[in-house]
């Protein structure tokens, strides 16, 4: 008897918790229910085939759940998108602090050129009594041509493009000079000077700066010019500028004429003063030689008149200047081009002597405005590697161009001058001589 009770016992309880489970698992699917009946509700407030309905949309339920999967993949993505709008910001930014320097270079340059103008108007104007003592002062900025695009239309339609404040960088070079370009431009390019060319003197130097996003000016065939600048040295190669710059001239745009063996280190343009026909670098290494000085020659044999004096200064760097479009300054041009085609001379020593020569019987000087630059911001390689490396005070100015000018081992000195001012190697200049071996 008590076995029989005890089996039936067991019997109810597994039916109660049968029953038990089984209640259990319908309240689980009744909430089931509910909660998928809560979110068709939501998002299908007006049924599910409902084809009025104006949110019928098939695919809407699949696109929901999908954004609950994704929401991981989304987040990421959405990081994504954010990175990639934060580089387009940067590059947004930095265009627009290009074309803010641009401005601010316009305007400082119209200041300036306003502050020639009433110069010029104030000299040449009506005929006027001079003032006080010390208060009267001739004319030194002569004024620019007319521009005449006629005279090359293709130039003036790249140099539209380039020039700020119809201004702008110029070097010669032909393929002989590749490796002195490239840190040349990359120099320029490192500064952030945007208003720069090159004229490609045969086709592998047009490549090359095309390939390396450098603009370019590819002349029309010249019998004359293209073979000296397709095989020319250096020497010969710069020669050809005094012919080539008098279009850019009579476009009337400024010109900095550059030599390819030059490090830039700061933009020029911020430290011209524009005052005169022509402004250059001087082969002088301190202030007697590049700003002139008296030089007393002593002849005994002369008793007392022994002692004569001279005026003495070291010649222009033909390499570095800057020249304004100015009749005095194409006149200077074409008195250059035309005694260099006559015969084989230099064209830096001509040059000076086309500046400098006063008139005299026989001769009629050139009546050219000029100025000598900062020879310790517009630096030649004398004065770098003779004086500057040496002195503690004198590294610390930071050129705004360096030119390898004294020295044949150009291309290693210029990349030394690189890695002493742009990459701070304290102990690169040292390892050179102070001249040439």
């Amino acid at each position: 008897m008590i076995g029989r009770r005890d089996g039936a016992l067991m019997r109810n309880n597994s039916s109660n918790q049968s029953l038990l489970k089984s209640r259990i698992a319908i309240a689980i699917a009744i909430a089931i229910g509910m909660f998928l009946g809560c979110i068709f509700a939501f998002f299908f407030p007006h049924g599910i085939f409902s084809s009025n309905s104006p949110h019928f949309d098939h695919n809407h339920l699949t696109r929901s759940i999908s954004q609950v999967v994704s929401t991981s993949c989304e987040s990421s993505d959405s990081l994504n998108m954010l990175k990639a709008e934060f580089v387009a910001a940067s590059e947004k930014n930095a265009e627009l602090k290009k074309q803010v320097n641009v401005l601010i270079e316009k305007l400082r340059l119209a200041e300036q050129g306003k502050d020639h103008a009433e110069k010029q108007v104030l000299v040449l104007g009506e005929p006027h009594k001079a003032g006080p003592f010390g208060t009267v002062q001739g004319l030194r900025t002569n004024p620019t041509v007319v521009p005449d695009d006629s005279v090359n239309t293709r130039l003036a339609n790249i140099l539209e493009k380039i020039a700020v404040g119809k201004e702008l960088i110029v070097a010669l070079a032909n393929s002989n000079v590749k490796d002195m370009l490239e840190v040349w431009f990359k120099s320029i390019q490192k500064v952030g000077i945007p208003n720069y060319l090159v004229v490609a003197l045969d086709d592998e130097i047009a490549k090359f700066c095309e390939s390396n996003d450098v603009p370019v000016y590819k002349r029309d065939p010249d019998k004359g010019i293209d073979s000296v600048g397709k095989t020319g040295g250096n020497h010969a190669v710069s020669g050809l500028k005094f012919h080539i710059l008098r279009e850019f001239l009579q476009l009337g745009y400024s010109v900095l004429l550059s030599d390819v063996d030059i490090v830039y280190l700061q933009n020029p343009f911020h430290y011209l003063y524009r005052d005169s026909d022509v402004e250059s670098m001087s082969d002088g290494h301190n202030n007697m030689t590049a700003y002139g000085y008296n030089d007393v020659f002593d002849e005994p044999a002369m008793g007392w008149a022994r002692y004569a004096h001279t005026m003495r200064i070291w010649v222009y760097n033909s390499g570095f200047f800057y020249i304004r479009p100015t009749i005095p300054s194409i006149e200077l041009l074409d008195r250059v081009a035309n005694r260099l085609s006559r015969g084989n001379a230099w064209d830096q020593a001509v040059f000076n002597e086309e500046l400098f020569f006063p008139s005299h019987p026989g001769y009629d000087g050139l009546y050219a405005s000029r100025r000598t630059m900062d020879f310790y911001l517009f630096m030649n390689s004398k004065v770098l590697f003779k004086t500057v490396r040496k002195n503690a005070n004198l590294r610390k100015i930071k050129p705004v161009i360096v030119h390898i000018n004294y020295h044949p081992d150009k291309l290693p000195r210029m990349q030394v001058v690189v890695e002493f001012y742009v990459n701070g190697k304290q102990d690169a200049l040292s390892s050179f001589p102070d001249g040439s071996e």
